[in-house]
């Protein structure tokens, strides 16, 4: 069965990563998966959560929101408490972006990153995941500039993917559309050198075999490599 914008079942939507959106942050990005769009930005402080004081390690966190009407229909803005799933997003930004940033060699800072939802077609989390990273580095090397350290203190890249089963399917990178008539529903964080950061994986209909979890991770793989590709991109043109 066609996909409903016409792309093969390994396809990503089209992907647009813009380096520098907010001149205010330390590091931003604008990322598009197709019609979902979500701004990231990386703002640094020179403090870090009270459990990390005196260790001379930093620490990276995340906040993640929806605008009142990223979606079809007008939500409540979000002022005091998050809902549990904007606080299972929030950490898996968070954990992703931990991955792959090594604390000691931040010292004793925190970085920041807020990721907002202007437009929401499915896999907001993804996208979310995916720019933060971009934002990230953007602010790392503003860091290095100012002489806090010599190089840059990365491990690796990190992005994410949705994937799913959909009319008996398997498809990368489902829109609002599929993910709501999924029988699968995968999220997938992993790093470019291919190692998973999180699976968060659930059956809507009959259980699936590990056969198809496999295949399902294998899918991502091969998205998340191109999301690299496309981070690098950005950053190379951003002269990073």
């Amino acid at each position: 069965m066609p996909r409903p914008d016409g792309r093969a079942n390994d396809e990503l939507r089209a992907v647009n990563l813009a380096t520098g959106y907010n001149r205010h942050a330390e590091g931003s990005c604008l990322v598009e998966f197709g019609d979902t769009v979500v701004i990231c930005t990386a703002s640094v402080l020179p403090e870090v959560p009270r459990f990390l004081v005196g260790s001379r390690r930093g620490w990276v966190t995340a906040e993640y929101g929806m605008l009142p009407r990223a979606g079809s229909e007008r939500t409540s803005r979000q002022r005091i408490q998050s809902s549990g799933r904007t606080a299972e997003i929030q950490r898996l930004i968070g954990r992703s972006l931990r991955a792959i940033v090594d604390l000691d060699a931040l010292g004793e800072r925190t970085i920041t990153m807020d990721c907002d939802v202007l437009q929401a077609d499915g896999g907001t989390r993804s996208a979310a995941v995916t720019g933060a990273y971009v934002a990230l580095v953007e602010a790392l090397h503003r860091l290095r500039s100012d002489g806090i350290f010599a190089k840059l203190p990365v491990f690796d890249s990190v992005a994410g993917v949705s994937v799913g089963i959909v009319s008996g399917e398997p498809a990368l990178d489902l829109n609002y559309s599929e993910d709501s008539m999924a029988s699968v529903d995968l999220n997938v964080a992993m790093t470019g050198g291919g190692k998973f950061v999180e699976v968060q994986g659930t059956a809507e209909g009959m259980p699936f075999t590990r056969e198809r979890l496999d295949g399902l991770l294998d899918l991502a793989a091969g998205g998340i490599r191109r999301l690299n590709e496309l981070q690098k991109e950005a950053l190379k043109e951003a002269g990073l």
